[in-house]
């Protein structure tokens, strides 16, 4: 009798609109991405896009590519066909336009890996007996 007692009057299940919708579209891209024969997007990666509450704009970050400029390059000329795809997936009454932006948080965090990477190789290489010195 009373379903919807223990629900509060926020966002349904913790996820407002905006959330769902970005990860909607996130997937309808990446999807999409990868029926494009361009060699410039091969290694491209979607790692998430950020709507504007009024469908504005979507911007669409991505990482992976062998240079950012050409990968973004790419994008722009495929923007139509991914707009389109979110348009015949989505059920939007309007598509939001798309705006490609390089992932520097998925850049730094390989940086940083890399670093990490390069440090634990270092101290496997050379304190292999140099355990007990004091």
């Amino acid at each position: 009798m009373a379903r919807n007692r223990h629900r509060s009057g926020g966002a349904p299940r913790g996820f407002d609109r905006t959330e769902r919708l970005n990860e909607l579209l996130t997937r309808i891209v990446a999807d999409e991405l990868e029926r494009i024969d361009d060699r410039r997007l091969d290694l491209v990666t979607v790692t998430g896009v950020d709507t504007d509450r009024d469908l504005s704009r979507a911007r669409v970050y991505v990482a992976g590519g062998a240079d950012d400029d050409e990968a973004l390059e790419a994008l722009d000329e495929q923007r139509s066909r991914l707009q389109r795809a979110i348009g015949d997936r989505a059920r939007l009454r309007r598509t939001p336009p798309l705006v490609f932006v390089a992932d520097e948080a998925a850049r730094s965090a390989e940086r940083i890996e890399d670093i990490l990477r390069g440090l634990r190789d270092e101290s496997d290489d050379g304190s292999v007996g140099a355990g007990g010195d004091g």
